[in-house]
C-alpha cells in the first residue's frame, strides 16, 4: 500500500486477493494515486488523441472493400484499420491506471475532436483564392468531417466510457486475473455502444440503409475480431506499463460516474 492510503475492509479485502503481475508490482487502489507522479501517462494520454482525431478525418467517410478468402467481398469503414488501436490503448489506461485516468483521457480525446471538427468545418467554409483549385476536391473529402465529428465524438465518448467501467467492473470481480476476459468483454459492450451510435448519425442518407446496416454489423464483428487478435498485444504492453510503474491500480472505491475529470 501506499503511505496515507486509507481504504475500506472491502477493499483491503480485495487487493489483498489480487493477482499481482510481478515482482516489484503492488496492488494499489486508485484512490491512493492523488499527486503521484506517472511516468507514462501523458504519453499515453497524447497518443490517444492523435489516434482517434487521426482515424476520424482520414479514411471513417470511405467505404472500402475487400475480398477475402471463404468470405467474399467485405465493405468496411476504411478507418476502422486504425481506430481500434484507441480501444486497445482504452484497455491498456484503464487496466494500468485506473478507471478515472482513462475517463480523464476519454474527455481530452472529446475536446480534441471538437477543435479538429470546428477546425475542418471553418477550413472548408472560406472562400478560396481564385487561382487555386483544390477547393472542391478538399470539399469533397472533408466537407461531412463536422457531421461525422460530431457522430464519432458521441460514439466515441460512450463506447469509451462503457468500455473503460466494463474493463475496471471485471478486474475487481475477477481480483486482476484472465485480462482477456476484460479486455475482450469490454470491447464487446464498447464497440456495440459505439457503432450503434456512429454509423446511423454519421451517414444515414448519405449511404443507402442496405450499405449503413452491412457496414455496421461488417465492422462490429472486425472491431471485436480485432481487438481478439490483439490480446497478446495487450498483455506485453500491459506488463510493460505495470512494470514500469510498479503498480498494479484497482477501481476499489472509485466514483464511476463518467461526467468527471478528477482522479
Amino acid at each position: 500500500m501506499l503511505p496515507g492510503m486509507s481504504i475500506t475492509p472491502t477493499d483491503q479485502a480485495l487487493l489483498a486477493a489480487a493477482d499481482a503481475p510481478g515482482d516489484g508490482i503492488r496492488a494499489v487502489a486508485a484512490t491512493s494515486l492523488s499527486g503521484r507522479q506517472l511516468r507514462y501517462y501523458d504519453y499515453c494520454m497524447a497518443a490517444f488523441a492523435v489516434i482517434l482525431i487521426c482515424s476520424n478525418m482520414i479514411g471513417a467517410a470511405k467505404p472500402a472493400q475487400l475480398e477475402l478468402p471463404l468470405w467474399g467481398t467485405v465493405t468496411f469503414g476504411a478507418g476502422i484499420l486504425f481506430f481500434p488501436l484507441s480501444y486497445v490503448l482504452g484497455d491498456v489506461l484503464t487496466e494500468v491506471y485506473g478507471f478515472a485516468r482513462a475517463r480523464r483521457v476519454v474527455w481530452v480525446g472529446f475536446a480534441a475532436s471538437i477543435f479538429a471538427a470546428t477546425m475542418s468545418f471553418v477550413v472548408v467554409a472560406l472562400p478560396p483564392d481564385p487561382g487555386w483549385a483544390g477547393q472542391a476536391a478538399l470539399a469533397e473529402v472533408f466537407g461531412q468531417v463536422p457531421r461525422i465529428f460530431l457522430a464519432s465524438i458521441a460514439a466515441f465518448w460512450a463506447g469509451e466510457m462503457a468500455n473503460a467501467f466494463v474493463l475496471a467492473r471485471l478486474k475487481l470481480l475477477t481480483g486482476g486475473k484472465m485480462l482477456w476476459t476484460r479486455t475482450i468483454g469490454s470491447t464487446v459492450v464498447g464497440q456495440g455502444v459505439d457503432t450503434l451510435i456512429f454509423y446511423p448519425l454519421a451517414f444515414w442518407g448519405v449511404w443507402e440503409p442496405a450499405m449503413l446496416l452491412g457496414v455496421m454489423a461488417t465492422n462490429y464483428a472486425l472491431k471485436v475480431l480485432w481487438e481478439a487478435l490483439l490480446t497478446p498485444v495487450t498483455y506485453r504492453v500491459v506488463a510493460w506499463f505495470k512494470a514500469a510503474e510498479g503498480l498494479d491500480v484497482f477501481d476499489t472505491g472509485t466514483d464511476f460516474t463518467p461526467f468527471k475529470t478528477r482522479v
